[in-house]
């Protein structure tokens, strides 16, 4: 029997009110999350907060909009003034208005499918909405809530705290990293820099390298100028040759390249060295997100333009606070620029998910070398079971080389391992004990069916096929991310569920 407990539909994980996850113990219960299947989502406690507003932002909304709402408004409570601008800008402007409410900054806009659509999309796209403890915090000033919910918290000046940290990740750059309420806003902030510098010299395309995470890909696709000609896509993080064609027959448009190392679900990881002196000499950008491995894994920055990445994952390890960072590499040639823009972008984390986080990091590294341990050990178990189709890690087969020339050390391979099986999953996925939802990089080992959460439109029934096909990915992928816990006993969980 497995050591690991199953956890109930929407239950947070790995438990406090302010987890990032929540559990969606089988297929079943995906496929009804995706299609808003009542009898799911009136389960959920939880849920990654860009995605699912959080019962204390739902409650502060009512109260707010109570308050200050004209008949037929909805309001969003943001992170800070500039992003509500921001926002109300994205909205057209009026009707949608910009309000401060009992110390917190929100947009109304007439109610509407639309418009409600439009805003949650941005919001989601770029992490801006106020975050649970921010929610908290607002309802127990209006009387709402008695008192915040005890947790553990720095006592001092967290963002020091988190950047003495960061810091040695990034040396000579330490000036250079900003900290984000979430992985999106600092990527979307570098996306922004980027374009605004880049912009008057006539370029405003973009490249994919690889598949990525589905709201970078959005940013791609919805906020380039023209996404019909300026979102270029290549797939193959290891085809240099398509690259130099591609730079080559579009270097003097394109703004900036896009990548991930390793990739996000796949693990693949380019030759960035390579990439990043093509595209100088094309006067392309780069922008890379170390976000699966975790800058205390890897090192990226000597080939980017700005690291931009989710604190989310890792640093965050008790999974329970949102938060990112972008780092300005100052050696680039648009450093200045670039600085002056991000930090113009980015609003600062909320202070108590600082101050939370600020606790949390400071054990980081051992979190990490933990995993780092565990996880070859999982990969070992997944290549060799007889059920299990396909494996794909950071040290695979075709971009090993690639990754440990960016490791930053022989065991640093990060949490996360996808597979597939020689069966279809949902016997296995309903079956395993271990904990399932969204997120990665936790103490707690987490597994979800990638595709059908992160790209359910795109799952064949649905007429995405082709377009899975074209990225390699398949859709009964797995992605595992593996936390601290005995090694056999993850592993045992896992053999468990496939010998069924």
């Amino acid at each position: 029997m497995s050591a690991f407990t199953p956890l109930p539909l929407g239950c947070p994980i790995p438990g406090s009110v302010h987890s990032v996850s929540c559990s969606l113990p089988t297929l079943a219960d995906i496929i009804g999350y995706e299609e808003r299947d009542p009898a799911v989502t009136a389960r959920m406690q939880a849920g990654y907060p860009r995605f699912a507003l959080h019962p204390f932002v739902r409650q502060l909304i009512a109260a707010l909009t109570a308050e200050v709402a004209q008949a037929g408004e909805q309001l969003w409570p943001l992170i800070s003034a500039r992003a509500a601008e921001t926002l109300v800008a994205q909205l057209g402007g009026a009707p949608a208005r910009h309000v401060r409410v009992q110390g917190v900054e929100a947009v109304l806009h007439p109610a509407g499918e639309a418009l409600a659509a439009q805003a949650k999309l941005w919001l989601q796209h770029t992490g801006t909405l106020l975050s649970s403890r921010g929610a908290e915090d607002a309802l127990v000033r209006l009387g709402r809530l008695p008192a915040a919910g005890a947790e553990t918290t720095f006592k001092g000046d967290a963002a020091l705290a988190v950047r003495r940290v960061l810091g040695p990740c990034f040396p000579g750059a330490e000036r250079h990293l900003h900290l984000a309420p979430s992985g999106m806003s600092a990527i979307h902030a570098a996306f922004r820099a980027v374009g605004e510098v880049q912009a008057p010299r006539g370029r405003t395309a973009w490249v994919q390298l690889g598949w990525l995470y589905l709201d970078t890909i959005a940013l791609l696709k919805k906020f380039t100028p023209d996404p019909a000609h300026d979102h270029l896509v290549l797939h193959d993080v290891r085809d240099l040759a398509a690259l130099e064609q591609l730079l080559a027959a579009h270097g003097p448009r394109i703004a900036g390249l896009i990548t991930e190392a390793p990739t996000n679900p796949l693990l693949h990881t380019a030759d960035l060295a390579a990439v990043a002196a093509l595209a100088r000499r094309h006067g392309v950008r780069v922008i890379v997100d170390p976000a699966i491995a975790s800058p205390f894994n890897v090192d990226v920055l000597p080939h980017a333009d700005i690291v931009a990445f989710s604190l989310t994952k890792y640093a965050s390890h008790e999974g329970d606070v949102m938060a990112g960072a972008a780092v300005v590499n100052p050696a680039g040639p648009d450093a200045a620029a670039l600085q002056t823009r991000v930090a113009a972008g980015l609003d600062a984390p909320y202070p108590r998910d600082l101050a939370r986080l600020a606790a949390e990091i400071g054990s980081a590294a051992e979190v990490v070398a933990r995993i780092n341990a565990n996880k070859p050990q999982v990969v070992a178990f997944l290549e060799s079971h007889p059920a299990v189709e396909r494996v794909w890690w950071s040290l695979q087969e075709g971009t090993a080389a690639n990754y440990r020339r960016i490791a930053r050390r022989p065991e640093a391979v990060g949490a996360v391992v996808s597979f597939t099986l020689k069966r279809p999953i949902a016997s296995f996925y309903d079956r395993v004990p271990l904990a399932k939802g969204p997120s990665f990089g936790m103490r707690t080992t987490l597994l979800c069916p990638y595709i059908y959460l992160a790209h359910y439109d795109l799952l064949p029934h649905r007429g995405g096929g082709d377009e899975l096909a074209r990225a390699g990915l398949v859709p009964e992928l797995l992605r595992l991310s593996v936390g601290i816990e005995p090694v056999y006993e993850i592993i045992a969980a896992l053999d468990e569920a496939l010998g069924a």
